[in-house]
This record gives C-alpha cells, sequence and structure tokens, in this order.
C-alpha cells in the first residue's frame, strides 16, 4: 500500500489510516458536537510530545479535552472507576482512547461504565453479563500509538481484578469505537524492546487466531496476510523503522485484533498469568511463550503450519521450522527465550498453572489443554 496519503477503510468500523491521520481529531470532534471529551491514555504517553500536540490542537479547536492517565499497565478495576469519576467530575461528553492496549482496554472499560453502574464485572462476558449492557455508551473513538493488540478495533476490554488478578473480558458490539485514527507516525518514536514486544503481540493473536478451533475462513485469511505483514515488517520497525515497515505492523496489528474474534489460544493463556502474577507488559508475556506453545500445537495441525510457513516465506514448511523461525526472530528483534530472564522463577511454576488454567483463551486452542500441560510448557519455558 502507499504510506504517503490517508485512506478509510469500513472493516470493522470506520477507520482513517495513514500519516497524519491523527490531525483529523479535532475537526471530527467538533462535527460530532463533542467539546469536552475524556482523553483516556497512560502516564507515559501523557508525557509525550505528540500527545502534547494534540491535546493542543484540540484546544485550538475550542475542544476542552481533559486527560486521564493514571492506569496500570495491566488494567484494573479500580483504574475503570477512577476514569469513571474523572468522566462524571469534568462533565464529559464523550471518551477519545490514545496509547496501546492498556489505555485502549481502560477508555472501551469507562465507555461502559458510564451508563452501566453496577459492578463491573457483572458485565463478564465469560457468565454472559453481555445481555446486560443494555443502555447507550458515550461516543468513542480510539488512536493507536502501538502495533500490538489492535484494540482500536476491539469490542472487548480486558480488565483484572485488583484483588485475585484475574482476568475479566468486557464486552458488546456497542464498544467498538465509532472511528479509528490509525496513524503510523505516532508509532515512529516507540523504543525498540516495545516495538519488539508489541509486534510478537500482534504476531501471536494472527498465529493463535488462524489455529484456534472455530471455523471462520474470513479470519483466517486476514491472519495469514497479517503473518505475512510482519514478518516482513517486524525487524525493521525495531532495528531501522520507517514509514512503510511502521504502515504494515500497524496494519497487521489491527488485522490480528479483527482475525481473533475466531479465538486465540494456549499462549496467551500462558501470557496472561505472567501480567496478571507477575506485571510482565502483555507482549513481551507472548513474545517469549510463543514458541513453545506453537510446538504444543504442531502434532495433528501440520497442514495448518505449512500455510503458516508458506505466510513468512519459509523455505522449510514443517511446524518446527515454524518454531525456529520464532526462536530467531525473537533473537534478533532482543527477545529472552527464557521466562527466568523476565523474572519467572520457580517458585512461580504452580501458581501460573492456576491462572492459566482458568483463563479464557485455551478453549478456543486446536487441542485441549490441562493443567499439567501448562505446568509443563511454564517448566520448558523456565
Amino acid at each position: 500500500m502507499s504510506t504517503g496519503t490517508i485512506y478509510q477503510f469500513n472493516f470493522p468500523t470506520v477507520i482513517r489510516f495513514g500519516p497524519g491521520a491523527s490531525q483529523e481529531l479535532g475537526d471530527y470532534l467538533k462535527k460530532n458536537n463533542i467539546t469536552r471529551p475524556l482523553v483516556v491514555t497512560d502516564a507515559t504517553v501523557a508525557q509525550l510530545g505528540f500527545f502534547r500536540n494534540i491535546v493542543e490542537s484540540l484546544k485550538n479547536k475550542q475542544v476542552a479535552a481533559e486527560v486521564f492517565s493514571d492506569i496500570h499497565k495491566n488494567p484494573v478495576k479500580s483504574d475503570v472507576y477512577k476514569g469513571t469519576d474523572a468522566y462524571d467530575g469534568f462533565r464529559c461528553d464523550g471518551i477519545v482512547g490514545i496509547g496501546g492496549g492498556a489505555a485502549l482496554d481502560v477508555a472501551r472499560a469507562i465507555t461502559l461504565r458510564v451508563n452501566h453502574r453496577e459492578d463491573l464485572f457483572k458485565y463478564d462476558d465469560l457468565i454472559g453479563g453481555d445481555v446486560f449492557v443494555t443502555n447507550d455508551v458515550p461516543h468513542f473513538v480510539t488512536l493507536p500509538t502501538t502495533a500490538g493488540t489492535g484494540s482500536e478495533v476491539g469490542r472487548s476490554a480486558i480488565i483484572a481484578d485488583d484483588d485475585t488478578h484475574q482476568k475479566k473480558i468486557l464486552f458488546s458490539p456497542k464498544l467498538l469505537a465509532k472511528t479509528v485514527f490509525a496513524d503510523p507516525l505516532l508509532t515512529m518514536d516507540l523504543p525498540p524492546p516495545v516495538t519488539a514486544a508489541t509486534g510478537m503481540d500482534a504476531l501471536t493473536h494472527n498465529m493463535e487466531a488462524f489455529l484456534a478451533k472455530m471455523p471462520h475462513p474470513m479470519a483466517e485469511g486476514i491472519a495469514l496476510e497479517g503473518m505475512r505483514l510482519i514478518g516482513q515488517s517486524l525487524e525493521r520497525a525495531v532495528k531501522n523503522p520507517d514509514i512503510d515497515s511502521r504502515s504494515n505492523m500497524l496494519m497487521a496489528s489491527m488485522m490480528g485484533a479483527v482475525a481473533f474474534q475466531k479465538g486465540l489460544g494456549v499462549v496467551h493463556s500462558m501470557a496472561h498469568p505472567l501480567s496478571s502474577l507477575l506485571d510482565t507488559h502483555h507482549g513481551l508475556a507472548n513474545a517469549v511463550a510463543i514458541p513453545y506453545g506453537m510446538r504444543f500445537n504442531i502434532a495433528g495441525f501440520e497442514d495448518r503450519f505449512r500455510r503458516i510457513a508458506r505466510s513468512l516465506d519459509l523455505n522449510d514448511e514443517r511446524g518446527e521450522a515454524v518454531v525456529q523461525y520464532l526462536f530467531d526472530l525473537n533473537t534478533r528483534i532482543g527477545i529472552p527465550h527464557k521466562m527466568r530472564e523476565i523474572g519467572v522463577k520457580p517458585e512461580h511454576i504452580e501458581p501460573l498453572a492456576d491462572l492459566a488454567l482458568a483463563d479464557f483463551a485455551h478453549p478456543n486452542n486446536p487441542k485441549p489443554v490441562n493443567r499439567e500441560d501448562f505446568k509443563q510448557l511454564y517448566l520448558q519455558a523456565l
């Protein structure tokens, strides 16, 4: 695709894609009569020059943005409650999420809570809580600053319990952003470690979605193309970023999030407990776990791995070659191979296995995963 033009895609919502797309935000908000948006981001992004420029540009358009950035890197329920208090206190009339997965998940959860004030986890999709999302929600738009979660095009938010650390899914079609401003320029200054971790998160989304057992040929096609773009672009985006590699990664990230409506799998169920128990960055957790989870899935699904290998342009189409590619890619972009290098200790294995078994992702894995499987996977990865 040409990277010098702003395109509009209408899938799964309105996406304004291209360098400079973020500059359209102020006029868009005014056109939609939003004059006091709550801008939700994280503490790091809130200090960056491009974010300050966005907020300043809104003020120049007579849009009085209020910034909320008091969130954890792995969001918890109390973040959402504090954000809702900010929305109420500033008498806001819309929500703008700017950032990576954490900021966009909190923004989406605040969007839900504004007009749904019962306990937040009553709306947990895993217990059928989506049926209680019956009221309207505020106007909600997103601006991604990383190419990883694809949360900007999602309909769900993953929020953990402050005390138990168990992750819940808040879901409703109403939580899809009205418009996404996907501007690769906002990702240009991401440091290499963050680019690497978020890029591997996007690869994990595409790869697990392709393998997930629920049939969804359209999602599978999107996932294969997403993997191809990442294979072509991630290393360059980490080591020598240009607008082309950053654009491809941003597109592939959104593609992964669209594809994983088909489901995820064992890798995410290994990664989520690392985030909730040890506060590991979600993308880094996926990056370290993915070779081990993919190796677990090979037997019986060799044809699927052949198709993955072709998307990644590998000469060897065996499943083990895909696993070796993942290890090699991690090496090239600075991701460690072992969990002990990201703070996991032997005493963590048992609680990690418990949390992984309770996780929502692995029921869609192409083959069943039990607690002993998770324990052995963590031990292999340790």
